[in-house]
């Protein structure tokens, strides 16, 4: 007969919660976390801009940081902003967490207008006709001193929306909907 060993018990419960968790939705494990502000340093690499902003003070998100925000990711070609999901934030500073650094985000592109994108569209083969771009909840960016591929195995871990690999051209892709990925 086996002996009862309560340490491997222990473990096994513990292994058996921690899968429970990660099989969890991303929206679900992030509130189970401690509310803590949320902070977000970008670099926008086409206007020159950078922003340093808490957009989210641990209870609530900031409105007015928000705004800072959906200003910093207008589509600089039309002048056009929009307001832009805050999930897609959340995503961003999830990734940030997972891949332990505070370096930048190099914003490539984030509200793109139906013309932008459309212009896009006739000159690129990879621009979606129906891009999440235009609907404010999409960037494509890297972020300064971390492997692409590294930022891509983060935001594929976090099965929060789509994730677009472009190693060619230097980015990645995150957006708001729904859990898919590609190259």
């Amino acid at each position: 007969m086996a002996t009862f060993d309560p340490q491997r018990r222990k473990l096994l419960v513990l292994g058996g919660a921690a899968a429970g968790l990660a099989c969890l939705p991303g929206s679900a494990f992030a509130t189970l976390s401690t509310p803590r502000p949320r902070i977000l340093t970008l670099n926008n690499l086409h206007t020159g801009e950078t922003l340093k902003t808490e957009f989210f003070n641990g209870k609530s998100y900031d409105k007015d940081e928000l705004a800072r925000l959906n200003h910093f990711f207008r589509d600089y070609r039309a002048n056009q902003t929009k307001k832009i999901d805050p999930k897609l934030f959340d995503q961003l500073y999830r990734l940030q967490a997972m891949l332990e650094t505070r370096k930048p985000v190099q914003l490539i592109s984030g509200y793109r207008s139906l013309a932008t994108n459309n212009n896009l569209r006739a000159h690129s083969r990879g621009v979606a006709k129906h891009s999440y771009h235009t609907l404010g909840q999409a960037m494509d960016f890297h972020i300064e001193g971390i492997q692409l591929s590294n930022v891509r195995k983060a935001a594929l871990a976090l099965r929060a929306g789509g994730v677009g690999y472009y190693p060619s051209s230097n980015f990645v892709h995150i957006d708001t909907g729904p859990v898919r990925n590609w190259s």
